[in-house]
């Protein structure tokens, strides 16, 4: 991999492979996706290798199976295939010479480029250059360009490119095929319906042939196989002439807001109609589109300027926005982000707590907007997360650990790796007692309302969530005679290494903050709102629900420091056995400690596998004292091996917090270089997205110093060494602020109104209407 292609301009904007490797597929198939959160497809090469994964994913499609599975997204028809003959000769790089090569994802426009020169075994010298995009300006539509010269003879040219739908997830086919025909001589079009979901997919495609800058019309004619429809073109490429092969590509569904009325007959009309329109304005109008689209929406509305001597802290940031938009529905609040975003069957397009807590931060600062559209979707789970509360014995609302649609409900699959030590898969306990993500969605309802006061998401949809998921902890509270309080047993906290446990510290904080919310809202709304608090008792039964937390709150147990001043991970954790955990800490692959050790031995070790304890002082910091802080750091970071994705940057943010700056800065190098780092194997499966999102908060919320505290915002940076100055723009309570951070002082600019707004800085109030100059 190389970072530091891109010049002028495109300074710290490329990812780069310099080198092909069919060992190595997955990583550039993965870093280099190409999406705009409506599509999203991993970039595999348009010859095809074995060990390679086509994906196509569109948002919100998903499907089962068979009763024994759970739903995921399907892997969609693929368009980005085309062979090439050359001479008769397949085109393939691990055959011929390949003399020449280079790949590059541009962040700023979204676009992929591949060069090469490939030299065929009959001594042919061909310079092929592909390019190809999803348009961030019409999130039906992609582009795909390839310009081929042959620099030393003439040459035999045949092309094979159309629609594949023989794809499937790891095997499982999601589709029934429809009909496959051709449209106005030039056309392709293939419709699929999903299996059980029985949502209609069309595809669509048409490709121009160029040369010398007119078009030309080559030998072709239209093949069907089972699942597909493809052209064969041929034509003689000439010495020193270039043939530029360009293909469209148009995606709908009958599950798409703006076609879910509409008669299959009118989709797939509509369709052909969108695709001849977008050939008749050529790939680069469409790029530009595309490429305005990125500058409107991402690099001018959030952009982050850093200053360091490691032009990679740049790009990594650049990176995590570019993914971030790229796995992001913004078009459908009826959807919510996967694990892995668009870009691999990981998880399998599931939503976790990754959204509220790594990667919701970054939208409510930076589009707030997109913001309440994931909140919405978790309003719009509210009956499935009431039915799961329901059949597991409780009130109100119990979220799925896991969640896809809006009316699938909890979608954790039951069977995982194998166990080393019985040889049998091991159960998912996590879709059962992974409880914690129904107090994170609370958390992240009322994070968002403070930032952004945005009091009509409150009254239509956030103090139901907050009112219902409280219920559900006040419910789920099992009393003890012996100790004559209220305990949380038999849970699975964020570190997932520990099962079936006791008194999990975080779930039984947050449980009780979301429980202390509650009963502040219901005293407010009762005071300030007799319509709303009405309309809601009617609705739910505020007063019940209150009736009960106020009794229940003042007995619910939360761990406390112990003797040596350490909060207990639970309740017994601190007297499991400790080992030499050096070498897993020094670890190259994820997870190395299950080559010797089963989940059940893991259980009874203290060993961590990511930011438990730790996490808690990031979320509810004003809780504890920096002195418990520091204690809990030097206990648990020593026990914890960071195999969670999620870990590196709550520690990154909580050592700036703690003065631990050199340390800080070198966690949020490591989680920049989960995905972007040398390692090759990690991101086969997908990016990941919660890790990006950490990569943005170790920035702004770690180094930039910005917090919410108790509705108020603070701003105390602390810059890394190698850093002279960091610039960002934030939105806070309707209002858009630039931060611009030097090393001994930073300056705050409103953008908008000239309303007056408070900041906290290094214990000081400083209230402005324009700008202000906090020097520390």
């Amino acid at each position: 991999m190389k970072y530091d292609l891109g010049t002028g301009d495109l300074t710290n904007w490329m990812v780069c492979e310099d080198n092909f490797d069919t060992h190595y597929l997955g990583k550039c198939e993965t870093i280099m996706a190409l999406g705009n959160g409506y599509l999203g497809v991993r970039s595999a090469t348009e010859e095809r290798y074995s060990g390679e994964v086509r994906n196509t994913f569109i948002a919100g499609t998903f499907n089962r199976f068979d009763a024994l599975e759970v739903t995921e997204l399907p892997n969609c028809a693929d368009v980005y295939e085309i062979n090439f003959e050359i001479d008769g000769q397949l085109f393939h790089l691990t055959q011929g010479i390949v003399k020449s090569y280079q790949r590059f994802l541009n962040l700023k426009n979204g676009e992929l480029t591949r060069k090469i020169i490939w030299i065929s075994q009959s001594g042919k010298e061909i310079e092929f250059t592909f390019k190809r995009f999803i348009s961030l300006d019409n999130r039906h539509l992609s582009g795909q360009q390839i310009t081929m010269v042959c620099k030393n003879g003439n040459v035999n040219v045949i092309v094979k490119s159309g629609i594949n739908g023989q794809m499937t997830n790891s095997g499982v086919q999601h589709f029934s095929e429809g009909e496959k025909r051709l449209f106005e001589s030039d056309v392709l079009q293939m419709v699929q319906t999903t299996t059980e979901s029985k949502i209609d997919i069309i595809v669509t495609a048409t490709h121009t042939f160029e040369s010398q800058g007119k078009y030309i019309k080559p030998e072709s004619m239209i093949l069907m196989d089972r699942r597909k429809i493809y052209n064969e073109f041929e034509f003689e490429l000439e010495e020193s002439k270039e043939i530029v092969i360009t293909k469209y590509a148009y995606f709908s569904t009958s599950r798409d807001l703006e076609f879910e009325k509409k008669a299959l007959k009118e989709i797939r009309k509509h369709s052909v109609q969108e695709i001849i329109e977008a050939r008749q304005r050529g790939y680069e109008a469409l790029i530009k589109d595309s490429e305005k689209a990125w500058h409107d929406q991402i690099w001018s509305e959030c952009p982050i300027q850093i200053d360091s001597e490691n032009a990679f802290d740049q790009l990594s940031i650049r990176f995590s926005q570019y993914h971030m938009r790229i796995m992001t529905p913004y078009h459908d609040n009826r959807m919510n982000i996967g694990a892995k975003g668009l870009t691999g069957e990981g998880y399998k397009g599931h939503t976790f707590w990754d959204t509220e807590i790594f990667i919701l931060p970054y939208y409510i600062y930076s589009h707030p907007q997109i913001a309440r559209r994931l909140l919405e979707y978790r309003y719009l789970c509210l009956s499935g997360a009431r039915e799961k509360a329901r059949a597991n014995g409780y009130l109100g609302a119990m979220f799925p650990w896991e969640s896809a649609w809006v009316t699938d409900g909890e979608v954790t699959p039951i069977w995982g790796a194998a166990d080393i030590v019985t040889g049998k898969s091991t159960k998912i306990w996590s879709g059962f007692i992974e409880q914690h993500i129904t107090a994170d969605i609370a958390f992240a309802t009322w994070q968002y309302f403070q930032i952004t006061n945005d009091l009509d998401f409150m009254e239509q949809y956030g103090y139901e969530i907050i009112f219902e998921t409280a219920r559900f902890w006040s419910s789920r509270l099992e009393y003890s005679e012996e100790d004559q309080l209220l305990h949380i047993n038999g849970v699975i906290g964020p570190d997932e290494y520990k099962e079936h446990i006791d008194d999990n510290a975080f779930t039984n904080y947050m449980a009780v903050f979301n429980m202390r919310l509650a009963i502040d809202y219901y005293e407010k709304l009762k005071m300030d709102n007799e319509h709303l608090f009405q309309r809601l008792n009617k609705k739910i039964g505020v007063d019940q629900i209150y009736k009960d937390l106020i009794e229940d709150i003042k007995r619910v147990y939360l761990p406390v420091p112990d003797d040596f001043g350490v909060i207990p991970q639970d309740k017994t954790y601190m007297s499991k056995k400790n080992i030499d955990l050096s070498p897993y800490k020094a670890q190259k692959h994820v997870g190395s400690l299950f080559r010797k050790y089963n989940l059940k031995q893991v259980n009874d070790l203290q060993v961590s596998k990511q930011a438990d304890v730790l996490i808690l002082m990031y979320l509810l910091e004003n809780l504890f004292d920096k002195t418990v802080k520091l204690n809990c750091w030097d206990y648990y970071e020593p026990r914890t091996l960071h195999d969670s994705s999620l870990s590196l940057s709550t520690h990154s943010v909580l050592a700036s917090d703690l003065g631990l700056y050199s340390l800080a800065y070198n966690l949020f190098s490591q989680a920049a270089e989960i995905d972007l780092g040398n390692n090759m194997k990690t991101s086969d499966h997908g990016i990941h997205g919660a890790s990006l999102g950490g990569v943005w908060q170790c920035v702004i919320n770690g180094f930039g110093g910005v917090r919410m505290l108790d509705g108020k915002l603070r701003i105390e940076p602390h810059l890394p060494e190698n850093w002279q100055a960091l610039t960002f723009s934030i939105y806070w309570q309707g209002e858009k602020l630039q931060v611009a951070i030097k090393k001994d002082e930073f300056i705050v600019t409103k953008l908008f109104s000239e309303k007056y707004i408070t900041i906290e800085a290094f214990g000081t109030h400083f209230m402005f209407n324009d700008r202000v100059r906090v020097s520390y």
